[in-house]
């Protein structure tokens, strides 16, 4: 069974990560042609876009939603936190936010909304985004770092633990089936001492 790189038909497990603050963020180029930039005025419906075509959203709504709960408030602090990287004819197709808790402003650094349009997936833009992200949360003064994610989204789970990435204590024993989840998928070094889930133990039931 071939599983899309985010598949609704995985249960669903809520995923916490944090990065140390000693952990070494490596530096990934971008492929020719395309260019990091930053938020500027008019790049909601933008990052709705994005977004909704790499299936965070099923629609134009749930995107405005999300954006009222996490950026309008902060509008004024997006240019420079909000990252964007332009195709060769100058679209922007993926983005990233060097963020934090909309609930404590003031609190840890969080990786942010990571999203590849999916016309552009498979290109070599999601580590040079996430490095990039990264290292502006350091320039920015943050230590330990955060990022949420599920088990819906494997493949970008997996790509955070290669960056050093690891589960939090609490969030470890509140989805150790998530994770399991995630061993089964992924065999990341990180989560060998976890024993794999048969296909079946992975999947939404589809009985009635």
């Amino acid at each position: 069974m071939t599983l899309d790189n985010h598949d609704s038909r995985l249960k669903y497990y809520h995923l916490l990560m944090q990065l140390a603050a000693d952990v070494e963020i490596p530096e990934y180029p971008l492929p020719d042609g395309y260019a990091f930039t930053t938020y500027a005025d008019g790049d909601r419906d933008t990052w709705i876009a994005i977004e909704q075509s790499a299936k965070e959203f099923d629609s134009y709504a749930q995107g405005l939603d999300a954006w009222a709960r996490y950026y309008s408030r902060f509008t004024d602090r997006l240019p420079g936190r909000m990252l964007f990287i332009t195709a060769p004819n100058g679209e922007k197709v993926a983005t990233a936010t060097a963020f934090f808790d909309p609930k404590a402003p003031d609190g840890d650094g969080w990786l942010h909304w990571v999203a590849v349009r999916r016309d552009h997936q498979g290109k070599g833009l999601a580590r040079p985004l996430i490095s990039r992200t990264l290292r502006r949360l350091r320039e920015l003064g943050y230590g330990k770092l955060y990022v949420s994610t599920q088990t819906t989204t494997w493949v970008a789970a997996r790509l955070y633990m290669d960056f050093g990435f690891r589960p939090t204590a609490e969030n470890w024993k509140e989805s150790l089936l998530g994770w399991r989840i995630l061993k089964t998928l992924t065999h990341h070094p990180a989560l060998s001492a976890l024993e794999p889930l048969s296909l079946t133990e992975m999947l939404v039931s589809t009985q009635s």
